[in-house]
């Protein structure tokens, strides 16, 4: 601690010469524990104290009392070492564990209104002799648990507002000359520049370390949540499904998936393949929505030779390619009735013929069949055979939608992000909270289907590794395709923008794709897709 003595005024050369000094040494040093020994090193000498601290204004302006809005935000106890990393008030802790019993005990004094005018804006506020004070104010309670007896406090202002206060403290009474006040008043100039700036780093790294703990999460719940034959499930609908589909995968029982279009029947249909007996055997899947009305037969049970115009061979049937393994009939209920007919024979007999032939063949296949459609109300609309629905839906599983699962969401962008970012050789270092928020919120008419498709657009228009979504991306449910367009608006800017750059060069040091960051396959597939003319650029 600084000896008690008596202090000489400063003289102009004197005080000239400490300002120089007092802001070369707070240039020098870049964090504020730095700052404050470096300033008490050079100040202490002509200016004696015992410690110097920063209160800042940052706490919330809702508390009760002040210490819920003031914080000790840095401090610096001449001749006590300060462990590195450690805060002001884990500093002050240390050096005090508790506050001891108060000898006097003082009155509480409110603080001083702001346009009190005993107390000029700026200007420092010196207490001579704590325990000659009638009354304390909230923070003298605490300097004198510490064992001080006088104090300076000064404002601290940047950029036109009161960030806090340096508080120069002695443990023994010294009143500070009003040549030292003015010292302190235009030094703490410096010392503002110094406190701004470390309590601006110090919201930078809570900001990071927010955005890594966002970003921790979200690769937890990428790692944890299980995958299930490429089917992500972090919901506890989805995980029911699930069960059902470890349940029936090992039978040949006929399993109907129905769900919206784009919740992933297809996945699922593959998963009980894959889980299944017949494992090994063929996967084959038909559309059967896909095929004209015409060729289905054909489609579905092959042909002979002749058998109608254009059959010049003998064609296997997709129940004939399946045989030992599972036939996945997609959008099951566009059947038209004389199929049903057909593939209900086949359901209860096992057996069919080709057309045109007269040779009855057997084949050993397990169906599993999909629908976006409600073949119950179907079936009723006299739409749909009963008993072929009967057949069918042996085993009914349900695959519920996007929105009914927004657990999903976050991974699953975790998903695509990863999948698209290598794809088009960008990687996603970082999603948006607000991004993930946004989208857990959103209905999804086009479920996993069109939140993959908006999250591979997002990719290629994502910047300095940052997956970013905004509500004018999303599409809304009383204009289908909205966001399409929006998307296709964004991206169509982005290339014409590089084109025109690249006066229409595609490829190459300076063309197109270099100043999209993008392969430039991707690029004249984007071009092609979006139905740009290059050629018009390379005019200009």
């Amino acid at each position: 601690m600084a000896e008690a003595s008596s202090v000489p005024s400063l003289s102009d050369t004197q005080r000239s010469g400490l300002l120089l000094r007092t802001w070369e040494a707070i240039s020098a040093e870049r964090e504020l524990p730095g700052v404050l020994a470096s300033l008490a090193d050079v100040l202490v000498p002509l200016v004696p104290f015992d410690s110097i601290g920063i209160i800042d204004f940052s706490g919330d302006p809702s508390a009760s009392d002040e210490s819920g809005k003031h914080r000790l935000f840095a401090l610096h106890v001449v001749g006590i070492p300060q462990i590195e990393g450690e805060t002001g008030q884990q500093f002050a802790k240390r050096l005090l564990p508790y506050a001891p019993p108060l000898q006097d005990v003082r009155p509480l004094i409110p603080y001083p209104a702001a346009n009190d005018r005993r107390f000029p804006p700026g200007e420092p506020f010196a207490c001579d002799d704590l325990l000659q004070r009638e009354g304390w104010y909230e923070h003298e309670f605490r300097l004198a648990a510490a064992g001080i007896r006088s104090y300076v406090s000064v404002p601290l202002r940047a950029r036109g507002q009161d960030i806090g206060v340096a508080v120069f403290t002695r443990v023994e009474q010294r009143a500070f000359p009003a040549d030292h006040l003015t010292l302190l008043r235009d030094l703490c100039r410096a010392l503002s520049v110094a406190t701004a700036n470390a309590l601006a780093n110090e919201e930078i790294r809570k900001l990071r370390e927010q955005l890594e703990a966002e970003n921790i999460s979200l690769r937890e719940q990428l790692g944890q949540a299980p995958w299930f034959e490429e089917i992500l499930a972090h919901s506890a609908a989805l995980k029911r499904v699930l069960d059902t589909v470890e349940q029936v995968a090992t039978t040949d029982a006929t399993v109907l998936i129905t769900g919206e279009t784009g919740t992933g029947k297809e996945l699922i249909a593959r998963a009980i393949h894959r889980r299944s007996a017949r494992a090994r055997g063929p996967l084959v899947k038909v559309n059967c929505a896909a095929i004209p009305d015409t060729l289905l037969a054909s489609e579905l049970f092959g042909h002979e030779r002749g058998a109608f115009s254009g059959a010049v061979e003998r064609r296997k049937g997709r129940f004939e390619q399946a045989h030992g393994g599972t036939l996945f009939l997609d959008e099951i209920g566009e059947l038209p009735q004389e199929m049903q007919v057909l593939l209900l024979r086949v359901l209860q007999e096992r057996e069919f013929e080709r057309l045109g032939g007269t040779q009855t063949l057997r084949v050993d296949v397990r169906l599993v069949a999909a629908t976006n459609r409600d073949l119950a109300e179907d079936v009723r609309s006299g739409r749909f055979r009963s008993d072929l629905y009967y057949r069918l839906s042996v085993f009914p599983v349900h695959v519920p939608a996007l929105r009914d699962r927004p657990e999903d969401i976050p991974p699953l962008v975790a998903h695509f992000a990863e999948k698209y970012g290598a794809r088009f050789s960008r990687k996603i270092s970082r999603i948006e909270r607000r991004t993930l928020d946004l989208l857990q919120a959103h209905p999804w008419p086009g479920n996993v289907r069109e939140l993959e498709n908006t999250v591979e657009r997002a990719v290629i228009l994502a910047r300095n590794g940052v997956l970013s979504i905004d509500a004018g991306m999303l599409r809304g449910n009383t204009a289908e395709g909205r966001a399409d367009q929006q998307l296709m608006s964004r991206e169509r800017e982005a290339v014409e923008a590089a084109l025109s750059a690249a006066r229409g060069r595609v490829s190459g040091e300076n063309g197109a794709a270099k100043k999209l960051g993008l392969p430039a396959s991707t690029v004249e597939f984007r071009i092609k897709k979006l139905g740009i003319d290059k050629f018009r650029y390379r005019v200009r």
